[in-house]
C-alpha cells in the first residue's frame, strides 16, 4: 500500500498535537506516559515531535485517557484556527 504524502494542513495539525501532548504530560516521564498509554516510549516521542503527524484515532484516545484530555479538547486544539483566522481543512 502507498501512503499519500501529507498536505501542509495534516502536518500542522500533527505538530499541533504533538505540542498539546507535550504540554498536558508536562514533567512526567515518556517512558511511564507511554507504557500507561500501551505504546511504546518511541511511538509517543515521534506523535509529541510532529513525525507522526496523523496517528490512528485509538493511539490518540489512549493518550489522552492517561494524560486526562478530553478528545473534544484534543479535536478543537488541533483543528483551531490559523494565524489568517480561517479553520484548516479537516
Amino acid at each position: 500500500m502507498v501512503r499519500l504524502p501529507l498536505t501542509p494542513a495534516e502536518v500542522e495539525r500533527g505538530q499541533r498535537l504533538g505540542a498539546l501532548l507535550r504540554r498536558a504530560r508536562g514533567q512526567n516521564s515518556m517512558l511511564y506516559t507511554a507504557l500507561d498509554a500501551g505504546l511504546s516510549p518511541e511511538t509517543l516521542r515521534k506523535i509529541e515531535s510532529g513525525r507522526v503527524a496523523t496517528p490512528a484515532f485509538a493511539t490518540i484516545a489512549a493518550i489522552a485517557d492517561v494524560l486526562g484530555l478530553s478528545l473534544d479538547d484534543v479535536w478543537a486544539e488541533i483543528n483551531r484556527s490559523d494565524s489568517t483566522g480561517e479553520r484548516l481543512a479537516s
